[in-house]
């Protein structure tokens, strides 16, 4: 009989965790409110403090068996791009970011915040604006919580773990180790509404930052197309739930109807350039994409045709008006 009843608790807190979502759809429309939407709200088990303190031990394992890259200039660029789109978002939490040396075209980010981008990543780019693209995706599943939402769902379905949960004893973390809490990793693999969430909070962050949120959507054209002619060129954990034409077609649909057109945008950065080459030799790498002067300084190119000023970002113009409704700067 207890047994039922802690079942039925159980059933009925898991869709309780649902209902968040739906009353936050239209809430999250409003970009002027972008860092105090409650995004992320809702039932979890996991405290903020909890989630850094689990993304901190998680991290340190990513650390101990991973290659990281160090090159100062290159971890220079990358934590400030990715800050800088951290403060466009709704995240509640410090960033940490480490760059992996691994070949896969992949970025992952952490509960509380501890955000790993693969030199794969940024060498598969072809400007500053994708890469912000994909790593907007990964600041916004930090920002709604994807991670600890999982888990406390997970800790639902053992209905048999609740009366621990509810007194504390369930997920101190505290002078325990992973395997002590049994952590599943298996809660880093995000549902399809979790990653449609993450499309839709990501091409908002970008945009807030000034980047073409249509290079989002060209970043995942790119890497469907370079993984049907190199199978294996995604990280088994970014093709869990690949980009699919389904939502790229949302995402396109999304850039139209929410986000106010501008006359222009952010597309790419002398520095993005440089980082890449200097990536690149360090990697090895022969990247026959950048176009650079015999001074070693970018070339940059704007869409229609005229070159930017050195060192300058080089900006994208929309022609025309158009754009959606939503709210804006």
């Amino acid at each position: 009989m207890k047994r039922a009843r802690l079942r039925s608790l159980a059933l009925g807190l898991i869709f309780a965790l649902a209902i968040p979502l739906a009353a936050q759809s239209a809430n999250e429309k409003n970009l002027k409110d972008i860092g105090h939407r409650g995004v992320g709200d809702g039932m979890n088990f996991y405290s903020v403090e909890k989630s850094i303190a689990l993304g901190k031990q998680l991290a340190e394992q990513v650390e101990a068996t991973a290659r990281i890259q160090k090159d100062p200039e290159i971890n220079e660029y990358i934590n400030r791009l990715a800050q800088n789109l951290v403060r466009h978002s709704d995240a509640k939490v410090p960033f940490t970011v480490r760059i992996l040396e691994s070949p896969q075209v992949n970025a992952a980010a952490l509960p509380g915040g501890y955000f790993f981008v693969n030199t794969g990543l940024i060498l598969a780019a072809d400007n500053e604006a994708e890469l912000a693209g994909v790593m907007a995706h990964e600041i916004a599943h930090v920002a709604a919580r994807h991670a600890t939402r999982n888990l406390t769902k997970a800790r639902l379905i053992d209905y048999a773990t609740l009366p621990l949960i509810f007194v504390g004893g369930g997920i101190g973390l505290a002078g325990r180790s992973l395997a002590e809490v049994a952590i599943p990793m298996s809660f880093m693999k995000f549902s399809r509404g979790d990653e449609r969430e993450a499309d839709y909070l990501g091409l908002q962050y970008m945009y807030e930052a000034g980047y073409d949120p249509q290079a989002f959507v060209q970043m995942f054209e790119k890497l469907l197309s370079k993984e049907k002619k190199q199978p294996g060129t995604i990280a088994k954990a970014f093709s869990s739930h690949p980009p699919t034409p389904a939502r790229i077609k949302d995402s396109e649909k999304e850039i139209d109807s929410l986000l106010p057109s501008r006359p222009e945008y952010i597309l790419n950065t002398s520095n993005f350039n440089k980082i890449k080459a200097r990536l690149a030799m360090l990697e090895h790498v022969d990247d026959t994409n950048l176009k650079l002067h015999g001074t070693g300084r970018p070339s940059l190119i704007r869409p229609n045709g005229s070159a930017a000023p050195a060192g300058k970002p080089t900006l994208k113009r929309r022609p025309g008006g158009g754009g959606g409704g939503g709210g804006g700067n």
